[in-house]
């Protein structure tokens, strides 16, 4: 299980307190350092129940720098998926890859609920 984060997210690190004190193993990644790849978008996308709007940071700064809400209803899901790629700070985070599902962003129902269905 992968947890990509932004160590600097307080989102994050929240999210990785709970891993840790619920012993969950996983490996950590920092999502600057180790930018999940276009080959890797594109496979969560057709893994998992996850639509691409979903994976954009709409709320960072870089999204509203670059006008995003307004550019991305013109660009193609290849652009999209290049440009998510090239700057992990436009990629929704942490994000939590498991073998059969991804989990965008720390809502703590959702992740003690998945956890739960499997134990």
């Amino acid at each position: 299980m992968q947890f990509i984060e932004y160590p600097r997210c307080s989102t994050c690190k929240k999210a990785k307190k709970f891993l840790v004190d619920n012993k969950i193993n996983f490996v950590d990644r920092n999502i600057l350092e180790d930018t999940p790849t276009k080959d890797e978008l594109y496979e969560w996308l057709d893994k998992y129940e996850v639509s691409l709007p979903q994976l954009f940071n709409t709320s960072g700064i870089k999204y509203r720098e670059l006008n995003l809400k307004e550019k991305k209803l013109q660009m193609s899901v290849d652009e999209m998926i290049l440009l998510l790629a090239s700057d992990g700070m436009l990629i929704k985070r942490p994000l939590l890859v498991t073998d059969d599902k991804i989990l965008i962003g720390f809502k703590e129902k959702e992740w003690k609920l998945y956890f739960k269905e499997e134990k």
